[in-house]
Protein backbone atom coordinates (compact mmCIF):
# COMPACT_ATOMS: atom_id res chain seq x y z
CA UNK A 1 0.00 0.00 0.00
CA UNK A 2 1.45 3.06 -1.39
CA UNK A 3 0.67 6.46 0.52
CA UNK A 4 0.68 9.83 -1.10
CA UNK A 5 2.61 12.70 0.04
CA UNK A 6 -0.03 14.46 1.69
CA UNK A 7 -0.81 11.31 3.35
CA UNK A 8 2.87 10.77 4.18
CA UNK A 9 3.09 14.18 5.85
CA UNK A 10 0.33 13.33 8.14
CA UNK A 11 1.96 10.35 9.63
CA UNK A 12 5.44 12.21 9.67
CA UNK A 13 3.55 14.95 11.81
CA UNK A 14 2.16 12.20 14.21
CA UNK A 15 5.70 11.49 15.01
CA UNK A 16 6.93 15.07 15.26
CA UNK A 17 8.78 15.46 12.00
CA UNK A 18 9.13 19.00 10.38
CA UNK A 19 6.73 19.10 7.52
CA UNK A 20 6.08 22.55 5.71
CA UNK A 21 2.37 23.66 6.46
CA UNK A 22 0.49 22.47 3.64
CA UNK A 23 -3.29 21.82 2.01
CA UNK A 24 -5.37 19.84 -0.74
CA UNK A 25 -6.47 21.53 -3.46
CA UNK A 26 -8.45 20.12 -6.28
CA UNK A 27 -9.49 22.74 -8.79
CA UNK A 28 -6.88 25.49 -9.39
CA UNK A 29 -9.59 27.87 -7.60
CA UNK A 30 -8.67 26.41 -4.56
CA UNK A 31 -5.24 26.33 -5.03
CA UNK A 32 -5.53 29.97 -5.21
CA UNK A 33 -7.37 29.99 -2.01
CA UNK A 34 -4.77 27.82 -0.02
CA UNK A 35 -1.60 30.01 -1.66
CA UNK A 36 -3.32 32.91 -0.08
CA UNK A 37 -3.56 31.55 3.63
CA UNK A 38 -0.35 30.23 3.55
CA UNK A 39 1.36 33.18 1.80
CA UNK A 40 3.73 33.32 -1.37
CA UNK A 41 5.79 31.83 -2.47
CA UNK A 42 3.98 28.16 -2.51
CA UNK A 43 4.70 25.08 -4.14
CA UNK A 44 1.91 23.28 -6.09
CA UNK A 45 2.58 19.50 -6.17
CA UNK A 46 0.62 16.61 -8.26
CA UNK A 47 -0.88 13.81 -5.57
CA UNK A 48 -0.32 10.87 -7.71
CA UNK A 49 1.37 7.58 -6.46
CA UNK A 50 3.89 7.67 -9.40
CA UNK A 51 7.49 8.81 -8.78
CA UNK A 52 9.15 10.94 -11.01
CA UNK A 53 6.60 13.83 -10.59
CA UNK A 54 9.27 17.04 -11.08
CA UNK A 55 10.71 15.31 -14.13
CA UNK A 56 6.61 15.03 -15.54
CA UNK A 57 6.53 18.66 -14.73
CA UNK A 58 4.35 18.19 -11.52
CA UNK A 59 6.25 19.92 -9.13
CA UNK A 60 5.95 23.73 -9.71
CA UNK A 61 7.11 26.75 -7.57
CA UNK A 62 4.74 29.82 -8.24
CA UNK A 63 5.28 33.24 -6.74
CA UNK A 64 1.70 34.55 -5.77
CA UNK A 65 -1.50 33.21 -5.24
CA UNK A 66 -2.42 34.02 -9.05
CA UNK A 67 0.43 31.79 -10.42
CA UNK A 68 -0.14 29.06 -8.36
CA UNK A 69 -4.43 29.17 -9.97
CA UNK A 70 -1.87 29.23 -13.10
CA UNK A 71 0.53 26.37 -12.07
CA UNK A 72 -2.88 23.86 -10.45
CA UNK A 73 -4.28 24.43 -13.78
CA UNK A 74 -1.37 23.10 -16.14
CA UNK A 75 -0.64 20.11 -13.58
CA UNK A 76 -4.16 18.97 -13.54
CA UNK A 77 -3.83 18.21 -17.35
CA UNK A 78 -1.15 15.66 -16.75
CA UNK A 79 -1.14 11.98 -16.36
CA UNK A 80 1.79 11.01 -14.71
CA UNK A 81 2.55 7.35 -15.38
CA UNK A 82 -0.40 6.38 -16.64
CA UNK A 83 -2.23 7.96 -13.53
CA UNK A 84 -3.89 10.97 -13.83
CA UNK A 85 -3.49 14.48 -11.47
CA UNK A 86 -6.83 14.90 -9.41
CA UNK A 87 -5.53 16.44 -6.05
CA UNK A 88 -2.55 18.93 -5.43
CA UNK A 89 -0.68 19.54 -2.39
CA UNK A 90 -0.22 23.19 -1.93
CA UNK A 91 3.00 23.83 0.43
CA UNK A 92 4.60 27.06 1.77
CA UNK A 93 7.87 27.13 -0.04
CA UNK A 94 11.32 26.58 1.69
CA UNK A 95 14.24 28.13 0.82
CA UNK A 96 17.03 25.28 0.59
CA UNK A 97 20.66 25.35 1.25
CA UNK A 98 21.46 21.57 1.36
CA UNK A 99 18.93 18.82 0.74
CA UNK A 100 20.01 15.01 2.18
CA UNK A 101 18.02 11.49 1.22
CA UNK A 102 16.90 9.74 4.55
CA UNK A 103 15.03 5.84 4.59
CA UNK A 104 14.81 3.13 5.96
CA UNK A 105 13.30 -0.32 4.38
CA UNK A 106 13.38 -3.67 4.67
CA UNK A 107 16.78 -5.61 2.98
CA UNK A 108 15.60 -9.12 2.63
CA UNK A 109 18.53 -10.79 2.19
CA UNK A 110 19.82 -9.69 5.89
CA UNK A 111 16.50 -10.13 7.10
CA UNK A 112 16.27 -6.69 8.55
CA UNK A 113 15.68 -3.26 8.29
CA UNK A 114 18.64 -0.65 6.86
CA UNK A 115 19.05 2.98 7.51
CA UNK A 116 20.16 4.82 4.01
CA UNK A 117 21.62 8.19 4.27
CA UNK A 118 22.99 10.43 1.35
CA UNK A 119 24.19 13.48 1.40
CA UNK A 120 23.23 13.80 -2.15
CA UNK A 121 19.30 14.21 -1.92
CA UNK A 122 16.68 15.73 -4.35
CA UNK A 123 17.41 13.35 -6.96
CA UNK A 124 16.82 9.42 -7.31
CA UNK A 125 18.27 7.63 -5.09
CA UNK A 126 18.91 4.82 -7.79
CA UNK A 127 20.25 7.80 -9.77
CA UNK A 128 22.72 8.41 -6.77
CA UNK A 129 23.49 4.66 -6.08
CA UNK A 130 24.36 4.26 -10.45
CA UNK A 131 26.66 7.50 -10.32
CA UNK A 132 27.98 8.11 -7.07
CA UNK A 133 27.74 4.62 -5.03
CA UNK A 134 30.33 5.95 -2.64
CA UNK A 135 28.09 9.06 -1.82
CA UNK A 136 25.24 6.46 0.03
CA UNK A 137 25.59 5.45 3.68
CA UNK A 138 23.91 2.26 5.37
CA UNK A 139 23.57 0.85 8.57
CA UNK A 140 21.68 -2.16 9.82
CA UNK A 141 18.83 -2.40 12.63
CA UNK A 142 18.94 -5.46 14.85
CA UNK A 143 15.12 -6.36 14.59
CA UNK A 144 15.27 -6.90 18.73
CA UNK A 145 17.72 -4.02 19.58
CA UNK A 146 16.06 -1.35 17.60
CA UNK A 147 18.42 1.61 16.45
CA UNK A 148 20.98 2.45 18.62
CA UNK A 149 22.00 6.22 18.48
CA UNK A 150 25.69 5.02 18.06
CA UNK A 151 24.81 3.60 14.80
CA UNK A 152 23.24 7.25 13.23
CA UNK A 153 25.75 9.43 14.78
CA UNK A 154 28.84 6.82 13.19
CA UNK A 155 26.64 7.18 9.53
CA UNK A 156 26.14 11.09 9.40
CA UNK A 157 30.21 11.39 10.50
CA UNK A 158 31.44 9.04 7.92
CA UNK A 159 28.48 11.06 5.52
CA UNK A 160 30.44 14.12 6.37
CA UNK A 161 27.30 15.44 7.99
CA UNK A 162 28.82 18.77 9.42
CA UNK A 163 29.19 18.66 13.14
CA UNK A 164 26.39 21.25 13.71
CA UNK A 165 24.16 19.56 12.13
CA UNK A 166 24.87 15.69 13.93
CA UNK A 167 22.50 16.22 16.90
CA UNK A 168 19.37 17.69 14.91
CA UNK A 169 19.91 15.08 12.37
CA UNK A 170 19.98 12.19 14.84
CA UNK A 171 16.10 13.15 15.91
CA UNK A 172 15.05 13.25 12.46
CA UNK A 173 16.26 9.65 12.20
CA UNK A 174 14.91 8.95 15.48
CA UNK A 175 11.62 9.68 14.71
CA UNK A 176 11.70 8.45 11.16
CA UNK A 177 12.35 5.08 12.80
CA UNK A 178 9.38 5.48 15.13
CA UNK A 179 7.13 6.29 12.18
CA UNK A 180 8.74 2.84 10.16
CA UNK A 181 7.87 0.49 13.72
CA UNK A 182 5.10 2.29 14.54
CA UNK A 183 2.76 2.19 11.32
CA UNK A 184 4.98 -0.86 10.52
CA UNK A 185 5.99 0.30 7.34
CA UNK A 186 7.74 -1.34 4.49
CA UNK A 187 9.61 1.65 3.50
CA UNK A 188 9.88 5.15 4.46
CA UNK A 189 11.44 8.19 3.38
CA UNK A 190 12.01 11.17 3.11
CA UNK A 191 14.04 12.99 0.32
CA UNK A 192 14.37 15.70 0.30
CA UNK A 193 15.38 16.35 3.39
CA UNK A 194 16.16 20.14 3.71
CA UNK A 195 18.17 22.43 5.63
CA UNK A 196 17.38 26.04 5.11
CA UNK A 197 20.69 29.00 5.32
CA UNK A 198 19.61 28.97 9.43
CA UNK A 199 20.22 25.08 9.85
CA UNK A 200 16.45 24.24 9.98
CA UNK A 201 15.12 20.80 8.95
CA UNK A 202 11.99 20.33 6.93
CA UNK A 203 10.90 16.64 5.51
CA UNK A 204 9.57 18.09 1.57
CA UNK A 205 8.38 15.20 0.75
CA UNK A 206 7.15 11.81 1.79
CA UNK A 207 7.47 7.93 0.70
CA UNK A 208 5.20 5.36 2.53
CA UNK A 209 5.02 1.77 1.67
CA UNK A 210 2.82 -0.19 4.35
CA UNK A 211 1.89 -3.94 4.56
CA UNK A 212 -1.98 -4.59 3.15
CA UNK A 213 -1.80 -7.75 5.17
CA UNK A 214 -0.98 -5.55 8.07
CA UNK A 215 -2.48 -2.43 8.55
CA UNK A 216 -2.57 -0.38 11.74
CA UNK A 217 -5.53 0.68 13.50
CA UNK A 218 -4.16 3.59 14.63
CA UNK A 219 -3.65 5.21 11.03
CA UNK A 220 -4.88 8.93 11.23
CA UNK A 221 -8.36 9.66 9.51
CA UNK A 222 -8.49 10.28 6.13
CA UNK A 223 -5.31 8.00 5.69
CA UNK A 224 -7.01 5.77 2.82
CA UNK A 225 -5.76 3.10 0.37
CA UNK A 226 -4.39 4.43 -2.54
CA UNK A 227 -5.58 2.03 -5.16
CA UNK A 228 -6.40 2.04 -8.95
CA UNK A 229 -10.37 1.41 -8.73
CA UNK A 230 -9.33 -1.84 -10.47
CA UNK A 231 -7.13 -3.19 -8.04
CA UNK A 232 -9.44 -2.17 -5.02
CA UNK A 233 -12.45 -4.18 -7.02
CA UNK A 234 -9.82 -7.07 -7.34
CA UNK A 235 -9.44 -7.23 -3.48
CA UNK A 236 -13.58 -8.42 -3.09
CA UNK A 237 -13.02 -11.41 -4.85
CA UNK A 238 -9.59 -12.19 -3.72
CA UNK A 239 -7.53 -11.43 -7.09
CA UNK A 240 -4.32 -10.58 -7.15
CA UNK A 241 -4.24 -7.00 -9.73
CA UNK A 242 -1.39 -4.46 -10.46
CA UNK A 243 -2.45 -1.88 -12.82
CA UNK A 244 0.35 -1.32 -15.56
CA UNK A 245 0.69 0.79 -18.83
CA UNK A 246 0.28 -1.49 -21.45
CA UNK A 247 -2.12 -2.72 -23.85
CA UNK A 248 -1.73 -6.37 -23.58
CA UNK A 249 -5.00 -7.59 -20.46
CA UNK A 250 -3.00 -10.86 -19.17
CA UNK A 251 -4.61 -13.53 -16.50
CA UNK A 252 -2.99 -16.33 -15.38
CA UNK A 253 -3.12 -18.57 -11.61
CA UNK A 254 0.50 -18.18 -9.50
CA UNK A 255 2.29 -15.26 -9.10
CA UNK A 256 5.41 -16.73 -10.90
CA UNK A 257 3.14 -18.09 -14.16
CA UNK A 258 2.12 -14.37 -14.78
CA UNK A 259 5.25 -13.10 -14.28
CA UNK A 260 6.56 -14.85 -17.00
CA UNK A 261 3.47 -14.46 -18.74
CA UNK A 262 4.56 -10.85 -18.44
CA UNK A 263 7.98 -11.52 -19.51
CA UNK A 264 6.92 -13.35 -22.43
CA UNK A 265 4.90 -10.68 -23.88
CA UNK A 266 7.25 -7.92 -23.04
CA UNK A 267 10.11 -10.38 -25.52
CA UNK A 268 7.51 -10.70 -28.24
CA UNK A 269 7.33 -6.53 -28.99
CA UNK A 270 3.86 -6.57 -26.28
CA UNK A 271 3.65 -4.55 -23.72
CA UNK A 272 1.42 -5.92 -20.38
CA UNK A 273 -1.29 -3.98 -19.41
CA UNK A 274 -1.72 -5.91 -15.64
CA UNK A 275 -0.67 -8.16 -13.61
CA UNK A 276 -3.96 -10.59 -12.19
CA UNK A 277 -3.46 -13.70 -10.45
CA UNK A 278 -7.04 -15.69 -10.17
CA UNK A 279 -4.99 -17.89 -7.37
CA UNK A 280 -4.66 -21.87 -7.36
CA UNK A 281 -8.24 -22.65 -6.95
CA UNK A 282 -10.49 -20.18 -8.98
CA UNK A 283 -13.61 -20.97 -9.44
CA UNK A 284 -15.60 -19.91 -12.76
CA UNK A 285 -17.06 -16.79 -10.56
CA UNK A 286 -13.61 -15.61 -10.16
CA UNK A 287 -12.39 -16.03 -13.71
CA UNK A 288 -15.87 -14.02 -14.90
CA UNK A 289 -14.96 -11.37 -12.33
CA UNK A 290 -11.02 -11.56 -13.51
CA UNK A 291 -11.76 -10.98 -17.33
CA UNK A 292 -14.59 -8.08 -16.18
CA UNK A 293 -11.61 -6.15 -14.53
CA UNK A 294 -8.89 -6.52 -16.96
CA UNK A 295 -11.10 -5.68 -20.15
CA UNK A 296 -12.97 -2.61 -18.15
CA UNK A 297 -9.62 -1.50 -18.67
CA UNK A 298 -9.86 0.88 -22.00
CA UNK A 299 -6.10 0.36 -22.59
CA UNK A 300 -6.62 -3.40 -23.33
CA UNK A 301 -6.28 -4.36 -26.72
CA UNK A 302 -6.59 -7.59 -26.07
CA UNK A 303 -6.07 -10.83 -23.73
CA UNK A 304 -4.21 -13.30 -22.87
CA UNK A 305 -5.59 -16.42 -20.37
CA UNK A 306 -2.61 -18.59 -19.30
CA UNK A 307 -3.79 -21.42 -16.80
CA UNK A 308 -1.49 -24.06 -15.77
CA UNK A 309 -4.63 -26.40 -13.93
CA UNK A 310 -3.44 -28.16 -11.05
CA UNK A 311 -5.96 -27.81 -8.31
CA UNK A 312 -8.01 -24.83 -11.49
CA UNK A 313 -9.86 -27.06 -13.72
CA UNK A 314 -9.47 -26.24 -17.10
CA UNK A 315 -13.15 -26.66 -18.40
CA UNK A 316 -14.39 -24.32 -15.49
CA UNK A 317 -11.86 -21.86 -16.32
CA UNK A 318 -13.36 -21.87 -19.79
CA UNK A 319 -16.83 -21.76 -18.49
CA UNK A 320 -16.11 -18.95 -16.78
CA UNK A 321 -14.26 -17.16 -19.65
CA UNK A 322 -17.33 -18.06 -22.00
CA UNK A 323 -19.81 -16.54 -19.71
CA UNK A 324 -17.53 -13.20 -18.88
CA UNK A 325 -17.22 -12.65 -22.68
CA UNK A 326 -21.01 -13.19 -23.64
CA UNK A 327 -21.94 -10.75 -20.64
CA UNK A 328 -19.42 -8.07 -21.41
CA UNK A 329 -20.18 -8.59 -25.14
CA UNK A 330 -16.31 -8.32 -25.04
CA UNK A 331 -14.97 -7.07 -28.71
CA UNK A 332 -11.01 -7.81 -27.93
CA UNK A 333 -9.39 -10.57 -29.15
CA UNK A 334 -8.74 -13.54 -26.26
CA UNK A 335 -6.13 -15.89 -26.35
CA UNK A 336 -6.08 -19.09 -24.13
CA UNK A 337 -3.65 -21.12 -23.28
CA UNK A 338 -5.30 -24.31 -21.08
CA UNK A 339 -2.87 -26.43 -19.72
CA UNK A 340 -3.75 -29.42 -17.04
CA UNK A 341 -6.58 -31.21 -15.21
CA UNK A 342 -10.02 -31.23 -17.93
CA UNK A 343 -7.28 -29.03 -20.34
CA UNK A 344 -8.95 -31.04 -24.03
CA UNK A 345 -12.37 -29.74 -22.50
CA UNK A 346 -11.46 -26.29 -22.15
CA UNK A 347 -9.96 -26.06 -25.33
CA UNK A 348 -12.83 -27.25 -27.21
CA UNK A 349 -15.15 -24.81 -25.11
CA UNK A 350 -12.96 -21.95 -25.97
CA UNK A 351 -12.18 -22.80 -29.72
CA UNK A 352 -16.15 -23.31 -30.23
CA UNK A 353 -16.63 -19.87 -29.16
CA UNK A 354 -14.40 -18.57 -31.46
CA UNK A 355 -11.82 -18.03 -28.82
CA UNK A 356 -7.95 -18.45 -30.09
CA UNK A 357 -6.36 -21.83 -27.96
CA UNK A 358 -2.35 -22.08 -27.97
CA UNK A 359 -0.49 -24.89 -26.68
CA UNK A 360 2.43 -23.11 -25.43
CA UNK A 361 2.85 -19.98 -23.37
CA UNK A 362 5.01 -18.59 -26.28
CA UNK A 363 2.49 -18.92 -28.94
CA UNK A 364 0.19 -17.81 -27.02
CA UNK A 365 2.39 -14.35 -26.57
CA UNK A 366 3.04 -14.37 -30.21
CA UNK A 367 -0.04 -14.57 -31.17
CA UNK A 368 -1.76 -11.78 -29.06
CA UNK A 369 0.52 -9.58 -30.19
CA UNK A 370 0.04 -10.71 -33.34
CA UNK A 371 -3.77 -10.20 -33.00
CA UNK A 372 -3.45 -6.82 -31.51
CA UNK A 373 -1.38 -4.95 -34.35
CA UNK A 374 -3.40 -6.83 -37.35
Amino acid sequence: MKLLEYQGKRLFERVGLPVPPGELAESPEQAEEVAKRLGAPVVVKAQVAAGGRGKAGGVKLAQSPEEAGQKAEEILRLTIQGEPVRRLLITQAVEIEREYYLGITLDRSQRRPVLIFSPQGGVDIEEVARTSPESIHKTPISPLEGLHPYQVRSLLFASGVPPGEIRPLSDVVAKLYRAFTEFRAHLVEINPLAVTPSGELWALDSKFILDDDDLPQELPEGIEEVLDPLEREAQKYDLQYVKLDGEVGIIGNGAGLVMATLDLVQLVGGRPANFLDIGGGASAEQMQKALELVVSDPDVKGVFINIFGGITRCDVVAQGILAAREKLDVSVPLVVRLVGTNEEAGRRRCEAAGVVPVASMEEGAERIVQLIRA
